[in-house]
């Protein structure tokens, strides 16, 4: 399968996509009003103190700010600009401080929708003006579609490492290069590392699974209703049943929000990750699916927790919606089934949250699953970006986008770490640029 996008990728929106993508940014920023739901896990749990009334508006506005703005402006652009391809980062991270921010809750469409116009009129004018730069960066970025796509399908592997140890690791990675091998050979138009994720996923829930019934069996054996009784009088309890009959009760607008995010999927502009952007910019829509449903098993517990702990829903939901939209045929059929996944996740949250709690093991992979997702993304996207340096300036490149990671580091962090390699090619690109134009740079010829 070919890892390298078509130069040019473009951001030229039919209007029926541009009124969705609007349409959805102005519905997210009255959610995120509303404090029904955030897309910044960071952000949820501090949405409880604002329900309640123990936190201001603009308090929560400044943290939900703090904790997004990296993403967006050094991982969500980027992303957008060298895929064509938009991403949550993008989109709903602004308009969870839109919709915090707005004082009324009118305001909070208007100015999600104003977000939404900027992202489907603004960035394609951005688009064309960097293409035609002498040192054009975003054709360079797309150098990290390789690294990324490669190396996330090492995530299980991680994962099933820390948690299950070394020998499960080393079978788990011994067995995934085997069918990355095998998948190349034998299907060389399916992305490398799809049945490979699979397996890894499969084989960390497994274990997971396993360890937990041995446990319960050990606690059955030693008498584990006592166990039972406690989880009954847990305090948490009650929190979690009033979250959750809040939700509840605006089921109909997250019905809504689920068809809203469903079509927007289907429409094949939007990607739920970093990998899955550039799958969708390649065209390869099962696979981007399936890699977005392993990473529904990363991040189920930690939505469904601190959904019922905060009473903020997620704006993805489970994030379900993507995978699901991505193999739809046809809008129309994904507006209804993303409002019916939206309306079982909301019913059954609470049941989620129960059975969670009686699986620890698995709640423990779901913990390790996002570390390694984490993980493998920071190399790939580091080594990607340092690609694209070399693509562009080869080693003064190198020298000013390494530099600036580095220098970012040093500074104690002020963009995130995932966000800081993008961004730094960005400010290095617009940096070769002028020393082209102070006659200092003769920029790489392709």
């Amino acid at each position: 399968m070919s890892t390298t996008l078509a130069a040019g990728a473009n951001l030229d929106f039919s209007l029926a996509q541009q009124l969705t993508v609007i349409a959805l940014c102005a519905l997210t920023a009255f959610i995120s009003h509303m404090a029904l739901a955030v897309f910044n896990d960071g952000v949820r749990p501090f949405m409880l103190d604002f329900v309640r009334g123990r936190s201001t508006r603009s308090a929560t506005t400044a943290v939900s700010f703090g904790l997004s703005a990296g993403f967006i402006f050094g991982l969500g652009a980027p992303m957008a600009l060298s895929t064509g391809v938009l991403n949550p980062w993008l989109l709903f991270l602004p308009t969870d401080i839109l919709g915090l921010l707005a004082p009324k809750k009118w305001i909070a469409p208007v100015l999600g929708g104003a977000w939404g116009a900027v992202v489907v009129f603004g960035l394609n004018g951005a688009n064309d003006v960097a293409h035609d730069l002498p040192v054009d960066f975003l054709t360079a970025m797309q150098q990290m579609s390789t690294p990324i796509l490669f190396l996330f399908t090492l995530f299980p592997v991680l994962a099933i490492t820390k948690q299950f140890g070394r020998v499960w690791g080393g079978v788990a990675g011994v067995l995934e290069l085997a069918l990355v091998v095998m998948t190349m050979k034998i299907w060389p138009n399916m992305f490398a590392g799809a049945l490979a994720m699979a397996v890894g996923v499969l084989m960390l829930i497994g274990l997971a699974i396993a360890k937990d019934v041995r446990e319960r069996k050990a606690e059955r054996a030693e008498g584990g209703a006592v166990e039972e009784a406690a989880l009954a009088d847990d305090p948490m309890a009650s929190l979690f049943s009033a979250s959750a009959a809040r939700l509840r009760t605006f089921l109909p607008l997250f019905m809504v929000l689920g068809a809203g995010v469903c079509v927007l999927a289907q429409m094949h502009i939007f990607g739920g990750g970093e990998a899955t952007s550039f799958l969708i910019a390649k065209g390869h829509y099962s696979e981007a699916a399936q890699v977005d449903f392993y990473r529904v098993f990363g991040f189920i517990p930690l939505i469904a927790t601190t959904a019922l702990a905060s009473g903020a829903y997620g704006i993805a939901g489970f994030t379900l919606v993507y995978p699901i939209g991505y193999l739809l045929p046809n809008p129309f059929l994904a507006a209804i089934v993303g409002a019916a996944v939206f309306a079982v996740e909301v019913l059954a949250l609470s049941s989620i949250g129960k059975f969670l709690g009686r699986l620890p093991s698995v709640r423990d992979s779901s913990e390790h699953l996002r570390s390694a997702i984490t993980d493998t993304l920071q190399l790939a996207i580091l080594f990607g970006s340092l690609m694209a340096a070399n693509a562009m300036g080869a080693g003064l490149g190198i020298l000013v986008v390494g530099g600036l990671y580095l220098l970012n580091e040093a500074m104690g962090r002020p963009v995130v770490r995932m966000a800081a390699a993008p961004a730094a090619v960005i400010v290095g690109g617009i940096l070769l640029n002028l020393l082209y134009w102070l006659d200092l740079f003769t920029p790489i010829k392709s």
